[in-house]
């Protein structure tokens, strides 16, 4: 399947991908590899990719000659060489040569390209290993062992473009989570390697500030571009945004967009993956047109599927490129998203709720949860995380500052009970119950068999949408990110059906998950429910005594 966004329109719009093609394969070799140092070719798929990718507007227009799309995404399955992709799109905007920019309408009509005026093009990734070997690397091989390696001065560092004179005229640098040093910078591309690894509150603030970049040079046309492949749906991730947003302008809610995306995958519904000639011929149409790099080389991928342990939903996701919820993930983030989230709903004052609270004190995160006892609308009331570790030596929750969202949630809300996970917070959740001896409760879930009944039950309320998550913008997005970052062990434990239990753990040992605001919501749920098994309703309010005359 391929989704391409926007679909064609009935009159094809002027681009400048024609020269931007021809300047990639005079100019450009192919980065590290089988081919690396060749001449590159540009493939069909890629070609399309490039003329719609460099869209202008045509003459006539108000806008005529600048760039149709001021984002554009490229998701396809692993193996596909989509990092030198982005490396050769980089090239092209860095090249003193680059016809890149609108600069006037040639005899027959067609647009006519420039170099940008001296660019910049941060270049983010997750890590700095991930910055030299992906798109900045095989942007500095590109370059160094290319024809035109003269024209420019490559480090480790940056690559700087270089004017006839020899003097720095534009560059692109690696970026690694943290661009804040380079908030004044005036971008004229951002490059996004693998944006779905892009989740972390510090990385979605990186890309936050990148594209705030964007506006400083409006005369230069800037623009971004994401290359990567599918994740875990959930996440919240910047790949996910991108996506999203793409599936909503196929379904004609989004007028005049101003993101151009390539989506290739197998998602066939009747595909059925126990059979390996079906894996093989879904790895095909995940492919594409440029089919087999080698003999063979399907039926190694399918193979894959037949190793003993294989997480088949982590294959469908990278060779497929299907958004699958990895094997490990706690929770089914498809019918969470969009289905039960209610974003910008929230707990009326005096609404009859129930409290969930799990933390940490010095690792990890703190969270409160609230459920409606008879909406079922959840909200995340406050949460605490701790900062990476490179940002941070000592970290420690505000006791104070939790005790008086405990107090806030007690005061606005008619509150039934709050079940609290008290490792790490004994004191403070008994100074709690003395204080509001009735409706503080602890909750261990430690208890390994009663939290696996839990999260099954929170699970079945998921599936029959009986629990839905509201909060304001921020809160809402906290709390659907922690649900998709938590994990599950299964245990050697089966329920009164045989079905296996399973308890929340953190994915893959991934200690930058944080997943309490997700844990806090099940104890909320699990209040709910008893709240409910045992009828109790709110207290009445207490009348104003009558005045007699």
């Amino acid at each position: 399947m391929l989704l391409v966004v926007p679909g064609e329109d009935p009159e094809p719009w002027p681009t400048l991908g024609p020269q931007i093609c021809d300047l990639i394969e005079d100019r450009a070799i192919y980065g590290p590899g089988s081919l690396q140092g060749e001449p590159y070719e540009i493939d069909p798929e890629f070609r399309a990719f490039i003329y719609r990718a460099f869209e202008v507007y045509p003459r006539g227009h108000e806008w005529a000659g600048r760039r149709r799309f001021k984002r554009v995404g490229l998701s396809v399955r692993k193996g596909l060489a989509k990092t030198e992709k982005q490396a050769l799109i980089a090239f092209c905007e860095l090249h003193p040569e680059g016809p890149t920019r609108f600069d006037g309408w040639d005899a027959h009509g067609n647009p006519v390209g420039r170099p940008v005026k001296s660019p910049y093009i941060p270049m983010l990734a997750v890590t700095v290993d991930q910055v030299e070997e992906l798109a900045y690397g095989a942007l500095k091989y590109i370059i160094e062992e290319g024809p035109d390696a003269d024209l420019f001065d490559v480090t480790l560092e940056r690559i700087v473009r270089l004017n006839e004179r020899g003097r720095a005229d534009g560059k692109a640098v690696p970026l690694a989570n943290s661009p804040g040093s380079r908030d004044g910078a005036r971008t004229t591309l951002n490059c996004f390697d693998e944006p779905h690894r892009l989740y972390l509150p510090r990385q979605l603030k990186a890309h936050q500030t990148m594209d705030a970049n964007l506006p400083k040079r409006p005369l230069d046309d800037p623009w971004s571009l994401y290359v990567g492949t599918a994740g875990q749906p959930g996440q919240g991730s910047v790949a996910e945004e991108i996506h999203v947003e793409a599936l909503r302008i196929a379904e004609g809610k989004i007028e005049r967009p101003d993101l151009f995306y390539l989506y290739r995958t197998d998602d066939d519904p009747d595909r059925d993956l126990s059979d390996k000639d079906e894996r093989i011929r879904a790895i095909g149409e995940a492919t594409g047109p440029i089919g087999e790099f080698g003999p063979g080389q399907f039926d190694e991928i399918a193979s894959k599927w037949d190793r003993p342990g294989a997480d088949g939903p982590y294959l469908e996701r990278v060779w497929l490129n299907r958004w699958r919820r990895q094997g490990d993930q706690a929770f089914d983030m498809k019918k969470i998203q969009p289905g039960l989230c209610r974003s910008g709903e929230r707990l009326p004052k005096g609404e009859f709720v129930t409290l969930g609270f799990d933390g940490a004190r010095f690792r990890d995160a703190t969270a409160i949860v609230a459920t409606g006892v008879e909406s079922g609308l959840q909200e995340l009331l406050g949460l605490w995380e701790r900062p990476d570790d490179d940002e941070v030596d000592e970290w420690e929750v505000d006791e104070d500052e939790v005790t008086a969202v405990v107090a806030d949630a007690m005061t606005r809300f008619a509150v039934w009970k709050m079940y609290a996970d008290p490792p790490h917070w004994t004191e403070t959740v008994g100074s709690w119950a003395a204080r509001w001896p009735d409706r503080v409760e602890e909750w261990w879930t430690a208890r390994t068999k009663p939290m696996a009944y839990t999260l099954r039950e929170f699970r079945e309320a998921i599936d029959s949408g009986s629990v839905t998550f509201g909060g304001g913008e921020k809160s809402h997005n906290d709390l659907i990110r922690h649900l998709g970052n938590a994990g599950r062990k299964e245990l050697k434990l089966a329920d009164d059906e045989g079905k296996p239990l399973d308890v929340m753990q953190k994915q893959d040992g991934r200690a930058d998950l944080k997943f309490d605001a997700a844990m806090a919501a099940a104890l909320s749920w699990k209040a709910c429910l008893d709240a409910r098994k045992s009828g109790a309703r709110p207290p009445q309010p207490v009348g104003m005594p009558r005045r007699i005359y």
